[in-house]
């Protein structure tokens, strides 16, 4: 093996590419190599990136490619969060790494709420990642035929996808037809992994069947009607990972004494804001800033941070009854997982380990609606905090407190 001065100058003189380092070092020192080279190339200063508590190992190869260190996002936490929900009924920290300052202050202020109401609900209410390829056919006649074979055959579709996974499920699929192209949309339900990977693999080994068995041709395994990482109408209303609904009842003085502002304000600035207002934006998300702690935990327990777009699929709602408030936040489609990918990593699964749900849950897919349930409460604690600041008319002065 070559020490990393060694790499970094057989790259600079052609005799390397940056991708090959790792086939010619241990994972440690091909980083910090591949730091050397990107560090006097760009005449940039990257200790920094490279004083990380993270082992290479643990990264390359399943995590990153191209590694040349780290970036540290300062992690805060709320809480106790109280949680009653389908899979779990207990009190959680809630991890949120992030640089946006009075982001965790406001999530915290909101878990006192939920804490002085006895707690939020949380249900998930379906499972179904999805995969949706796509097919060319000749025309309507022959689109009309293959998609009277896939519902005739969803048992032989369903064998082979299963096939490919000792954990996943094929639950659904839906086909729809644009001219001379037909889309399907495989539903799975993926247990504790977020399940990206084995719905793309299962799928594939369905669309061969839907190849060998009809007319139609596969041209690309993913059709954009899944929809991954878009903001999409089809995930609103169908969801994708796992739906999830939290919602909580908070008495009249707990409103008053803890937000600043009556139910009935409140209730107001939710409807003119997040209903009206993201209905005159065209909005698909209509809500206050459930994104935060969506991309809060992602970044924390190691979830892929892009699916945030998914996960900020939203709709709050706030009624004023009689001696209460009542809230809601229902997350169409939050893409979460316990098991695989980032979720490996060390202070990554620390923050899962600090929820407790790391790892693969009994039965199979319970820690990750766990997961689901607790990211909806605190949604739910977030939109009252910052609804209140709202009908309090404190955003700004909160925001100038704690350095924005």
């Amino acid at each position: 093996m070559s020490d990393a001065t060694d790499l970094a100058e057989r790259v600079r003189s052609g005799d390397l590419a940056l991708h090959d380092l790792d086939d010619h070092a241990d994972p440690a020192t091909a980083t910090e190599a591949r730091r050397l080279v990107v560090a006097r190339e760009t005449d940039t200063d990257l200790d920094g990136v490279g004083a990380t508590a993270l082992d290479p190992a643990d990264a390359v190869g399943t995590a990153v490619e191209n590694m040349i260190g780290a970036i540290e996002i300062p992690l805060g936490v709320a809480g106790p969060l109280p949680v009653a929900g389908g899979a779990t009924d207990d009190e959680h920290y809630l991890p949120i790494a992030t640089t946006e300052g009075a982001l965790v202050a406001s999530v915290n202020r909101g878990c006192s709420i939920l804490r002085a109401a006895d707690g939020a609900n949380a249900r998930v209410t379906k499972r179904s990642m999805t995969r949706a390829p796509v097919f060319r056919v000749a025309d309507v006649v022959e689109a009309e035929a293959v998609v009277s074979w896939v519902r005739e055959n969803r048992d032989a579709l369903r064998n082979a996808a299963e096939e490919t996974t000792s954990h996943g499920e094929l639950t659904e699929v839906t086909p729809y037809v644009v001219g001379d192209s037909v889309f399907l949309r495989f539903g799975y339900d993926t247990k504790d992994a977020m399940g990206m990977n084995m719905a793309t693999i299962a799928t594939r080994a369905a669309s061969e069947v839907v190849e060998e068995q009809t007319t139609a041709d596969l041209v690309a395994l993913s059709g954009n009607l899944c929809t991954d990482k878009k903001p999409a109408a089809i995930n609103a209303v169908e969801g994708r990972g796992r739906s999830v609904v939290a919602d909580v009842t908070i008495p009249n003085e707990v409103v008053e004494d803890r937000l600043h502002a009556t139910s009935d304000a409140i209730a107001e600035v939710n409807t003119r804001k997040n209903l009206v207002g993201s209905a005159k934006a065209g909005s698909l998300g209509f809500n206050a800033h459930a994104a935060n702690v969506v991309a809060g935990v992602f970044l924390a327990t190691g979830q892929d941070a892009a699916q945030v777009v998914e996960g900020a699929n939203a709709i709050t709602t706030v009624e004023a009854r009689e001696d209460e408030l009542y809230a809601s936040v229902s997350l169409a489609s939050l893409e979460v997982g316990t098991v695989g990918g980032g979720t490996k990593l060390p202070t990554q699964s620390a923050a899962l380990s600090l929820l407790g749900v790391l790892g693969g849950g009994d039965p199979p897919g319970a820690n990750a609606d766990r997961l689901a349930e607790v990211i909806a409460a605190g949604a739910l604690a977030g939109e009252l905090s910052l609804l209140g600041a709202l009908a309090s008319r404190n955003l700004s002065s909160a925001h100038e407190e704690l350095g924005r």
